[in-house]
């Protein structure tokens, strides 16, 4: 990408920068595209939640903001695997929802929250870049969404579950592998790539493309920023080098686990095998010292030595020898 043309990371920028008004425009294009209505952001509001406890936690997220609506807006961006990651969504979630409510509210002060997640890494089975969960409630039998009627100044109103249950977004980054063409496409394009068309129309990205300049950064900034990508660059490493040793790791395990278990098996089949070729080879002497036996007290009877050989299946010349 040409230098003059080099964009600062989301992940830097949500840190650093979109919690100036000034660049508000560029989160609520974001949060404006998934959810398909135009969203204007209030209020950059304190994302480490107070701690009541020496054991609580943190709600630790990227940006916790408001719309002109109320509604909680948490943007988080996760660049390595965390093994509990669905946990810390929700954690996050309901964290938002106590902390804007006081005791001694009433319930229809919770707020409705928007959980974004955007994911540098593998978190699942699923081959698309971008999902939405949301609570529906669906009757067992007929299938039919429930709606509730409730009573809001003076007037019967219905409201939908999910109006009021938190929606969660999850964004593969690494998933998407398309030609921007739409204002999502492009969105994602910006996350994966750092790619922002000229002439791009994709809300936010205009916003983002004038803001969001490397060289607006003076000296300092720049500095900071560079150490930051060289720290991604190097942990990527050392996780696909981890990767790569547990690969060959499992693979030598595996090898030698298989060579063991080889050599086991071939011991143990070979004894099967010793085991049951003696029983035959016993059974077999046997069978032919009994025949033997037989043919002996036969000749000792008066029978003839074609008569025997004709019953036992013994050849004439041994039962001769008797």
């Amino acid at each position: 990408m040409c230098e003059n043309n080099k964009y600062i990371r989301f992940d830097w920028a949500a840190k650093r920068m979109l919690r100036d008004k000034a660049n508000f425009g560029v989160l609520e294009g974001l949060v404006t595209v998934l959810l398909n209505e135009k969203i204007h952001i209030t209020e950059i509001l304190e994302s480490e939640g107070n701690q009541e406890e020496m054991y609580d936690k943190f709600n630790r997220v990227d940006i916790k903001a408001t719309n002109s609506r109320g509604d909680i807006i948490i943007v988080e961006i996760q660049l390595t695997r965390e093994l509990y990651y669905l946990e810390r969504i929700l954690y996050g979630v309901s964290k938002a929802i106590t902390e804007h409510i006081s005791l001694g509210d009433k319930y229809d002060k919770v707020k409705k929250v928007y959980s974004i997640n955007i994911l540098y890494f593998d978190i699942g089975q699923g081959s698309d870049y971008l999902y939405h969960g949301t609570t529906v409630f669906r009757g067992v039998h007929t299938n039919d969404k429930l709606v509730v009627k409730t009573k809001e100044h003076e007037a019967i109103s219905s409201k939908m579950p999910e109006d009021i249950f938190p929606e969660y977004f999850i964004i593969r980054v690494n998933e998407f592998n398309k030609i921007a063409t739409t204002p999502l496409e492009e969105w994602l394009d910006y996350l994966k790539n750092g790619h922002i068309k000229d002439d791009t129309t994709a809300p936010g990205l205009e916003e983002a493309r004038k803001r969001l300049q490397y060289l607006s950064m003076n000296k300092q900034e720049k500095q900071a920023y560079d150490r930051h990508i060289d720290a991604i660059m190097v942990q990527n490493d050392v996780l696909d080098t981890a990767k790569m040793e547990g690969r060959a790791e499992g693979w030598a395990e595996g090898k030698a686990k298989g060579w063991a278990e080889g050599k086991a098996k071939g011991r143990a089949e070979g004894r099967a095998e010793g085991r049951a070729e003696g029983k035959a080879e016993g059974r077999a002497e046997g069978r032919a010292e009994g025949i033997l036996e037989t043919a002996s007290k036969m000749k000792s009877h008066g029978l003839s030595a074609e008569t025997i050989a004709q019953i036992t299946g013994l050849p004439i010349d041994d039962i001769r020898k008797l």
